[in-house]
């Protein structure tokens, strides 16, 4: 998927040494940094996992996947909600978008803002996909479901339209901001790549070739580079693990970073030299920093705030959150003003991961 869904399971397993290059980081704090970038931050979801909430057109709703059990859900479905009617209200129920069959992912709004993309398998069956053994090696691992095709629902649930028809995974679906191109990532390939296509799914051309997950892609305020996170495997065992893992239909998240490219693929950079996990990235509304979460400063691993960074990767690395030991999925809206994302803030002491909005203060 384009960010799993991460219980206090995974963050647990996500133990690796730290490395910083070439990037100062702020030093590991005692108590938490202010949250000086937040203001009247709102939690928006009350229950289960909830994440990769992603905004409308007109920056008053957002599109979202959750697996709440409240609502009857045995695996992640894409709902929408109204952020003024969500906010505070825990007994608020969202808009069903997909079929409630199969395993979904990674929703996204179209242009007129009255249609969602997202991924889902339910052609390949109406339950969810089986997960295999997920701590196989001792490593976190993410199933990339080979089922996973791309479509688009307007706002009652009805799907208008499938995007991708090929075996394999297909899913991560984002859209430009100038509205002609769709972003995906695509193992049909071979590997785990970023892909394009135009808005009615013609067109589907491959711009990543490296091996690697290249994945959790998005585009530019003005559509023109594109930011996402990879892995990169070098020493022939990652190499072989990598492959073994992929031919299984699996991946292990524990060591990403961010890259940037443009539009169409050229002009590859690696932005960040962190170590561990780096990923949920996203560019600010004036295009010259990207956010993202990262586990680089925690020393037992599980401990995952937002940070940012110019977008060409000089300068220090900012902290944006310190509350609770997870907050990811960061999205501008498209006016600029708020920011969503996901976060175990105000979870009781339950392994619940909530959706949050806040004013955005530069």
């Amino acid at each position: 998927m384009r960010q799993f869904m991460l219980s206090l399971t995974f963050l647990a397993l996500l133990q690796m040494p730290i490395i910083a290059q070439n990037h100062p980081v702020p030093a590991a704090a005692t108590t938490p940094i202010p949250e000086t970038h937040l203001k009247n931050i709102r939690q928006l979801t009350f229950g289960g996992d909830n994440a990769e909430a992603y905004w409308s057109p007109d920056s008053k709703s957002l599109t979202f996947q959750s697996n709440n059990a409240k609502w009857g859900l045995q695996c992640d479905q894409i709902f929408t909600m109204k952020v003024k009617d969500a906010a505070g209200d825990s007994t608020y129920k969202p808009q069903t978008i997909s079929t409630l069959k199969g395993r979904t992912t990674c929703s996204f709004f179209m242009p007129d803002g009255k249609h969602i993309l997202y991924a889902s398998t339910h052609e390949g069956g109406a339950s969810c996909p089986h997960t295999p053994d997920l701590r196989a090696g001792g490593k976190y691992l993410w199933p990339v479901f080979e089922t996973f095709d791309i479509y688009i629902a307007d706002l009652k649930g009805n799907i208008t339209k499938q995007l991708t028809n090929t075996p394999g995974y297909d899913a991560e679906a984002v859209l430009s901001p100038k509205g002609d191109k769709i972003l995906f990532t695509s193992d049909r390939s071979g590997d785990l790549e970023l892909w394009t296509m135009n808005i009615d799914g013609t067109n589907q051309k491959q711009i990543t070739f490296d091996l690697g997950y290249d994945g959790g892609g998005f585009f530019s305020p003005d559509g023109a580079q594109i930011v996402f996170r990879a892995s990169r495997p070098k020493t022939a065992e990652e190499i072989k693990e990598y492959r073994d893992y992929l031919a299984q239909h699996l991946v292990a998240p524990t060591n990403m970073e961010i890259y940037t490219c443009n539009a169409d693929g050229s002009n590859l950079r690696q932005i960040t030299h962190l170590g561990k996990a780096n990923w949920a990235p996203f560019f600010h509304p004036a295009g010259k920093k990207i956010i993202f979460s990262s586990n680089h400063l925690s020393s037992r691993g599980y401990d995952f705030q937002l940070y940012m960074i110019n977008a060409d990767g000089s300068g220090t690395v900012e902290q944006i959150t310190s509350q609770s030991i997870f907050n990811s999925f960061p999205m501008f809206s498209p006016d600029g003003k708020q920011l969503s994302f996901s976060s175990n803030r105000n979870n009781g002491a339950t392994r619940d991961t909530n959706v949050f909005v806040a004013d955005w203060v530069d």
